[in-house]
C-alpha cells in the first residue's frame, strides 16, 4: 500500500522534507505541510552544516546529527559523505564513547535491534521482527568491551550504529541493507545496573556455556533469516573475542573489526611507514604494549606479512614483542596467558615496559593499551636517540586513552617520528617543517572489506584479503602524503579507497576459490555503479 502525507515525512528514508518539489506535494498530500519554498538538496546539505557547527559541544553535534539521520536519511548520508573529514569524529570515535556513556539518559526514539539472553530459544522468530528483509551485513555487540570504556552493556548501541554508518557513507554500503544489533546477556557495569535510566537488562553478564549457546542460536538464527548477510563481531572482550572468531569464521561469513579491522590497517600504516625508515618491515623489531585481542590481532597479520618478505614463521615471531600489565611477555607467562599470545612469549627475563624498550630498542612501537599517556617523554627520546625515524602507532581509543599524543610524539622527537593514532590529531608544527598525523582509523578497511564481501559473493574472510586490503590502502597514499608524515590517505578519498579495497578483496577471494559465482571482468564499475548514492 503507498503511503503519501504525514506519514511520507516520518519516514526517513522517503523524507525529502522542504525538497519535495511542488508537483511531489500535490501527489502526496503535502500541500500545507511544509513551508512553501521548495529547497535544493545542496541548500539542504548546507543548512544542515550550519546546525552542527554551531551546536556547543560534540555530543550535542553527535546528538543533531543522530536525529537527522532518523528524519531524512539521504540527506544524512549526503552530509556525511561530504564532509567526512569533519564530521566522521562527531558520528564515530572519539565522540561515539560519550554517546555510549549517555545513551540511556539521552535516549529519545528506537534505532537498531535488541536481542536478549531471555530471548534464547526464540531468536530466529524475533529476528524476524526486523522491518528489512534484504539484510546483507549485520554488527552486533555484547557491549563488554566498548572502545577503551570497558563494560557499558547495552548502552552500547552506538557502536553498531556508527560502524554502520560509516558502511554507507564510506563504502557506498545501502541503508536498507544493514542491520545494527546489541546482543544484551547483562553487565558488570553495577553503575549501570542501578541506575533507573538504565535500557538494559539489569543482571549480571551471562557466561559460560549459556553464553556460548546463546551466540550459538544467535549465528544459526542469522544463517536462517539472513543467509547473505557478512556478520561483523564488534567490541567483545578479549577472550570472547578471539573464540567466537575462531568458531565461526569457517562456518559463515563473518569478520572482527576490533581483531582484522585493526590488524589490516595498522598493517597498512607499518607498510606505508617503510617510505619513511627506508628499512623492510623484516628489518625491524616491533613492541607491543597491550596483549588483548587488537594487538595480537595485528602481531598475527604482521607474521603473514613478514612471511612474505621472506622470513620463517618462527623468525617473524621473534621479531614481535609483547609487554602486558605483568610486563614483558615471556615463557614463564606462557600458562597464563590466552592461546592468542602465546605464540609471542619470550625466552627473556621479565621486565617492565621501560625496561623491556631499552633492552629490545624497538624500530616499531604500537600502543593498544587504552592507557593514556604512558609512552613518556623519557621512552619516547629514547627511541630517538637510538632510531633515526622512530615509529610510533598510539592506537587507543578515543583520544582521551591515547598512549601519547601526535604532539608529544614530534616534540619529543625532534620531529623525527613517524606516528600514527586511533582517533584523530591535529596538525603539528615542529622545526618550521607541517607535521600531519596519520589516523589509523578502521574506516579505511572494513567498509570496503564488506563491500568487497557483497559483491564479490564471498563465503569467507581470510588473512590473505586482509593483507590485500592493507597492500590497497598503504599504496593509495601519496608521495606528498607521505613526506608530510601521513601514512594514511585523506578521509575525502576514502569511498575511492574503499572501492579499491572491495576489488583487491573480492578478486582475492575468487584465487581462492571463494566466490560463488566467477567475477565479472568489470567488477570495478559494477561494484561502482551499485554503491548506494545520497542524492534525491
Amino acid at each position: 500500500m503507498s503511503i503519501s502525507g504525514y506519514d511520507v515525512l516520518k519516514n526517513p528514508r522517503l523524507n525529502k522534507g522542504t525538497a519535495f518539489t511542488q508537483t511531489e506535494r500535490e501527489a502526496l498530500g503535502l500541500v500545507g505541510m511544509l513551508p512553501p519554498f521548495v529547497s535544493t538538496m545542496d541548500q539542504q546539505v548546507s543548512r544542515a552544516l550550519i546546525n552542527v557547527r554551531k551546536q556547543p559541544s560534540d555530543i550535542d553535534r553527535y546528538m543533531y546529527l543522530s536525529s537527522l539521520q532518523k528524519r531524512n536519511e539521504r540527506l544524512f548520508y549526503r552530509l556525511l559523505v561530504e564532509h567526512t573529514q569533519e564530521l566522521m569524529p562527531l558520528v564515530y570515535t572519539p565522540t561515539v564513547g560519550q554517546a555510549c556513556e549517555e545513551f540511556a539518559a539521552n535516549f529519545r526514539e528506537t534505532a537498531g535491534f535488541y536481542v536478549t539472553i531471555k530471548d534464547r530459544g526464540n531468536i530466529e522468530q524475533v529476528l524476524g521482527n526486523w522491518p528489512e528483509q534484504e539484510v546483507q551485513l549485520i554488527v552486533a555487540t555484547d557491549g563488554e568491551r566498548i572502545l577503551g570504556l570497558g563494560d557499558l552493556g547495552a548502552n552500547g548501541m552506538g557502536i553498531p550504529i556508527g560502524k554502520l554508518a560509516l558502511y554507507c557513507a564510506c563504502a557506498g554500503v545501502d541503508p536498507a541493507h544493514c542491520m545494527p544489533i546489541v546482543l544484551d546477556v547483562g553487565t558488570e557495569n553495577e553503575k549501570y545496573r542501578s541506575d533507573p535510566l538504565y535500557l538494559g537488562l539489569r543482571q549480571p553478564r551471562v557466561r559460560g556455556e549459556e553464553y556460548d549457546a546463546f551466540i550459538e542460536e544467535f549465528v544459526e538464527a542469522v544463517k536462517v533469516r539472513f543467509p547473505n548477510a557478512l556478520l561483523q563481531f564488534e567490541d567483545f572482550a578479549t577472550q570472547n573475542a578471539v573464540t567466537l572468531l575462531e568458531r565461526y569464521r569457517d562456518r559463515l561469513l563473518c569478520f572482527n573489526d576490533d581483531i582484522q579491522g585493526t590488524a589490516s590497517v595498522a598493517v597498512a600504516g607499518l607498510m606505508a611507514s617503510t617510505h619513511l625508515t627506508g628499512q623492510k618491515l623484516s628489518e625491524q623489531k616491533f613492541l607491543f604494549l597491550g596483549a588483548g585481542s587488537a594487538s595480537t590481532g595485528i602481531g598475527a597479520l604482521l607474521v603473514e606479512a613478514l612471511k612474505r618478505e621472506g622470513l620463517s614463521e618462527q623468525q617473524a615471531r621473534d621479531r614481535l614483542y609483547y609487554v602486558n600489565r605483568a610486563g614483558l611477555v615471556t615463557v614463564d607467562d606462557y600458562d597464563t596467558v590466552g592461546p592468542h599470545v602465546q605464540p609471542f612469549c619470550k625466552a627473556m627475563p621479565p621486565m617492565t615496559f621501560e625496561e623491556a624498550v631499552r633492552q629490545i630498542q624497538p624500530e616499531v612501537l604500537i600502543g593498544a593499551s587504552g592507557t593514556p599517556g604512558v609512552f613518556t617523554r623519557e621512552i619516547v627520546e629514547f627511541l630517538a636517540q637510538t632510531h633515526d625515524a622512530p615509529v610510533i602507532f598510539a592506537l587507543s581509543n578515543p583520544t582521551s586513552k591515547a598512549e601519547c599524543s601526535a604532539e608529544d610524539a614530534y616534540q619529543w622527537s625532534d620531529g623525527r617520528a613517524v606516528f600514527a593514532s586511533g582517533s584523530p590529531f591535529g596538525v603539528v608544527h615542529v622545526n618550521g617543517e607541517i607535521k600531519v598525523p596519520g589516523q589509523g582509523n578502521n574506516a579505511y578497511i572494513f567498509p570496503g572489506l564488506g563491500l568487497g564481501a557483497l559483491h564479490g559473493g564471498l563465503t569467507r574472510i581470510t588473512d590473505d584479503m586482509l593483507l590485500a586490503a592493507a597492500e590497497t590502502l598503504a599504496g593509495s597514499v601519496t608521495d606528498r602524503e607521505i613526506e608530510q608524515g601521513c601514512l594514511y590517505p585523506p578521509l575525502s578519498d576514502i569511498r575511492d579507497v574503499s572501492l579499491d579495497i572491495a576489488v583487491a578483496v573480492a578478486e582475492c577471494g575468487e584465487a581462492a576459490g571463494l566466490c560463488v559465482e566467477p567475477l565479472p571482468s568489470d567488477l570495478k564499475e559494477r561494484i561502482r555503479n551499485a554503491m548506494y548514492q545520497p542524492y534525491y
